[in-house]
């Protein structure tokens, strides 16, 4: 006992620093292995995935490539539909606006048959007849051959037509031969409306004054004065199929040029039969061909 207690007590304490030594030491060698250990877990998914087959890249991009092709065609289809939607409502006003008006022109043709039948009388008259003891007929046809002008001058309309061009609409009409119909027609809608033009001109002058001079407008007030609502051509063609008689006279009689005259009245009618038979056949031709190419077109025959 004595020996081993002196063995002890030969054994010298460690001291702080060796021991602080020791603790070190033994980290050390501890942490290279959580190095490895905290690697292992954190490594980079990629290291570990396979790669892609070829073919998968492939099938991908041609799913890609179909889906953006087929966009493109459902597009394409939606503005084509919404087009010949936009196409057909636009025939329709334009047939419409057209139909309106062949049944105008018609009507304004018989009416210039009329007038020239007037013209024709009035032209035999003044060269060989009585200025003094006028018959019943004379001043129905002096009235409407020489004073109504605006009865028989044709209007055509171009509303829709002119719309169509103002804003670029007339694209949507794909036909080119419906895009011909129209140039001819507009060159037919701009003709009718110079020829207008000419013979008011005639109607200003020489027309006017010859009236001013020699027509008694008391045959006029007098025949509007039984139905004045109604159009002067109205109440002459009711005059004449009447028994009622009103009496008129050619003022300023001696004064009367009967070849100056009847020249003109001829004159006047071979100028409203050039406008029948060229600019408002020119017209009524047009008007009546695109509207059989839009009925056969866009079915509107039922429209």
């Amino acid at each position: 006992m004595g020996r081993r207690n002196r063995k002890a007590e030969g054994r010298s304490p460690k001291s702080e620093e060796e021991n602080k030594s020791e603790i070190e030491n033994k980290s050390e060698i501890e942490h290279p292995k959580s190095e490895i250990k905290n690697m292992e877990v954190h490594h980079h998914p990629d290291l570990h995935h396979a790669k892609k087959p070829w073919k998968e890249y492939i099938l991908e991009g041609l799913m890609i490539f179909l889906a953006v092709t087929m966009g493109f065609f459902a597009e394409n289809l939606r503005e084509h539909i919404s087009d010949s939607n936009r196409e057909k409502e636009f025939a329709k006003a334009l047939y419409a606006e057209l139909s309106a008006d062949s049944v105008v022109a018609a009507n304004n043709l018989l009416l210039r048959i009329g007038k020239a039948k007037d013209l024709d009388y009035l032209y035999a008259y003044f060269k060989d007849s009585s200025l003094t003891v006028l018959p019943r007929r004379f001043y129905p046809a002096f009235t409407n051959g020489l004073y109504l002008i605006n009865s028989y001058q044709f209007e055509p309309k171009d509303g829709v037509l002119g719309q169509l061009r103002s804003s670029g609409s007339e694209r949507y009409f794909k036909s080119v031969a419906l895009q011909k119909l129209l140039g001819d027609l507009s060159v037919a809608i701009n003709n009718m409306r110079y020829r207008n033009d000419q013979e008011y001109q005639f109607f200003a002058s020489p027309l006017k004054a010859f009236l001013l001079k020699y027509y008694d407008f008391s045959w006029l007030n007098q025949l509007r004065q039984e139905e004045a609502s109604s159009s002067i051509l109205d109440q002459i063609n009711a005059y004449r199929q009447s028994n009622r008689e009103i009496k008129g006279n050619i003022l300023n009689v001696a004064s009367v040029d009967r070849v100056e005259a009847a020249n003109m009245m001829i004159f006047y009618k071979q100028m409203l039969l050039s406008t029948q038979t060229l600019q408002l056949n020119n017209y009524i031709v047009a008007n009546r061909k695109i509207l059989d190419f839009l009925r056969k077109t866009y079915t509107l025959e039922n429209e």
